[in-house]
């Protein structure tokens, strides 16, 4: 629980930055672009945009603290930087994402230091309390086909863009270290016999 609370007050630190900053830039604050440049910057890890309106863009918008553990070569995604639009962003990205006949894909997989145990703080409302719009947030071609099974029978499902890998690719990211001891992962039974699962 005490990790869950760090990663909510990190959360509710960089809102409050974020706000202060878009504040300034309605005021026309002295400064206030400059500030805003470092906030996306040195905070958000953005490039940011030269002139003021598209700098507020860029921060008004929904905001996530993910918790990342270290990788231990467990099933699932982590965070990657991804380009997309010619836009760097953070993003968590599952492995069936990657194309592992990519001999530069693979090494960057490969060489991944942390892994996403899906602990998020995610803020949805905007500075004056009003929701986002969440759905201009996803990006739509974020699909890929993960290979499954049902019954014993192996079978290929296309998936749309899920929570973290897609319906969230718009927002503005930050990963967060967390330790290992807060991610348990259930992925087959046999996980059940980890000593974080035993009464």
């Amino acid at each position: 629980m005490r990790w869950k609370k760090l990663l909510l007050g990190r959360l509710l630190e960089i809102r409050s930055e974020i706000d202060r900053a878009l504040d300034g830039l309605e005021r026309g604050a002295t400064g206030a672009g400059v500030d805003a440049q470092r906030l996306l910057r040195d905070v958000l890890g953005v490039d940011p945009p030269a002139d003021n309106a598209a700098v507020a863009g860029r921060l008004d918008r929904p905001l996530r603290v993910c918790g990342m553990v270290r990788n231990t070569g467990e099933p699932g995604g982590g965070p990657f930087w991804v380009s997309r639009g010619g836009e760097l962003s953070r993003q968590i990205v599952e492995g069936s994402q990657v194309d592992h006949g990519d001999p530069a894909q693979e090494a960057i997989w490969a060489s991944a230091t942390h892994f996403n145990p899906v602990d998020i703080a995610a803020a949805l409302r905007d500075r004056r309390g009003r929701p986002y719009d969440l759905a201009r947030y996803v990006d739509r071609d974020a699909v890929f086909i993960a290979e499954k099974t049902h019954g014993g029978e192996p079978l290929r499902a296309l998936e749309l863009p899920g929570l973290w890998n897609g319906a969230m690719a718009g927002w503005n990211t930050v990963f967060v270290e967390v330790p290992a001891a807060t991610f348990a992962p259930v992925k087959t039974v046999f996980d059940l016999l980890r000593p974080e699962h035993r009464a």
